[in-house]
């Protein structure tokens, strides 16, 4: 692969430092870009786009450098949406957003700009291309770490400019990597929250944010519209909550519904009410396979969040261009707004779609 240039994401992270390192060793030309997506009103930059540190690694890998400029671009695909779902009472994943309208679209401008051959990311996961001639990503082999479900919204022409090298690795593998290559990231702490809201209060961020007067309290009410105490605003609630709600019912109670018209957040008073069956899908994206006609129906395991073990399911067409995603057991909390992502038995992503409607129990 000598000569072949690509187009590293540096984030800042040990991640993205590694898979510059690698690409390295094996005969590639990295060129390390930061994509600056956001600032806080301190100046302070978000983790996915800390330039110092991006920059002191591609220094001691000896790689071109250049950071980005994508703040208003993330605005306009990321936090602008984050906000709008919110306040519909649903519950977003803007990393799946910003990967697919951010940064596989700005890299992939950058490739060209700097006619490199391909782009590449720190993703735990595999990007393969299958017999049918068609690309997908597949899980990496570190459970724990697979990013799958963050990437199922890439298209065709985006996976075919991609190399993914960390598929293969447990995340201490690759600090150890880090660390024997000398690179100054190697321990420094993962991130744990959204880039653009540090401090995991959603609900702050979106009142100092909205543009608009946010809505306030209203009613916790039960299945039947009976009144059982008053919350402090459906954006800071997401569906299967039970702490911090202060409901002083004598046993455990969970949040089911936002209803963003009326205000009011629906409580489960049985946890049991949580699970359900069916999930209707919108926007959907297909990897593996080019689509389904309407009707049709493919078998699957799938997950309809980040942090869920893949239940085996099936797939069905429905006559518009929406997917209905049953299962064979109930899963717990399935929330609009958040994504849900189906798997061959290979553990390649045959696809994923937004949560528009959660169906029977």
């Amino acid at each position: 692969m000598t000569g072949k240039k690509v187009i590293v994401g540096m984030s800042g992270g040990v991640d993205s430092a590694v898979c510059a390192y690698l690409l390295k060793q094996q005969g590639y030309d990295p060129i390390g870009v930061t994509l600056r997506t956001w600032v806080s009103p301190d100046g302070e930059e978000g983790r996915c786009c800390e330039i110092d540190d991006a920059r002191r690694v591609a220094m001691k890998l000896g790689i071109p450098y250049y950071p980005v400029n994508c703040i208003d671009e993330f605005s306009r695909e990321v936090t602008e949406p984050f906000i709008s779902e919110y306040l519909c009472g649903h519950t977003p994943n803007p990393c799946v957003l910003c990967n697919r309208a951010v940064k596989w679209e700005k890299m992939r401008y950058m490739a060209k700009v700097l006619q490199a051959d391909y782009i590449a990311t720190g993703h735990y996961a595999h990007v393969v291309k299958l017999d049918n001639g068609r690309y997908t990503v597949g899980k990496a082999a570190c459970a724990a770490k697979d990013q799958t479900y963050m990437l199922y919204r890439l298209t065709q022409e985006d996976l075919a400019e991609t190399l993914m090298p960390l598929g293969d690795y447990t995340k201490q593998e690759v600090r150890q990597i880090a660390a024997d290559a000398g690179l100054p990231v190697a321990e420094k702490a993962d991130s744990q929250e959204i880039c653009f809201v540090p401090d995991g209060n959603y609900a702050e961020y979106i009142r100092q944010n909205a543009g608009a007067p946010v809505p306030g309290e209203g009613d916790f009410v039960d299945e039947n519209g009976k009144v059982l105490g008053k919350h402090k605003g459906v954006i800071c609630y997401t569906i299967g909550q039970r702490k911090g709600l202060g409901l002083a019912m004598g046993h455990p109670v969970f949040v089911k519904k936002l209803d963003a018209e009326k205000n009011e957040v629906v409580i489960a008073l049985e946890e049991d009410e949580l699970f359900h069956r069916e999930v209707i899908l919108r926007d959907v994206n297909f990897l593996s396979i080019p689509g389904l006609n309407a009707g049709e129906k493919l078998r699957c395991t799938a997950k309809v969040r980040y942090h869920h073990n893949n239940s085996p399911a099936f797939i069905e067409m429905t006559d518009g261009d929406r997917v209905k995603l049953t299962f064979d057991e109930p899963v717990r909390a399935a929330a609009p707004g958040q994504s849900a992502v189906f798997y061959d038995d290979k553990g390649y992503v045959i696809g994923g779609g937004i949560i528009a409607e959660v169906g029977k129990q």
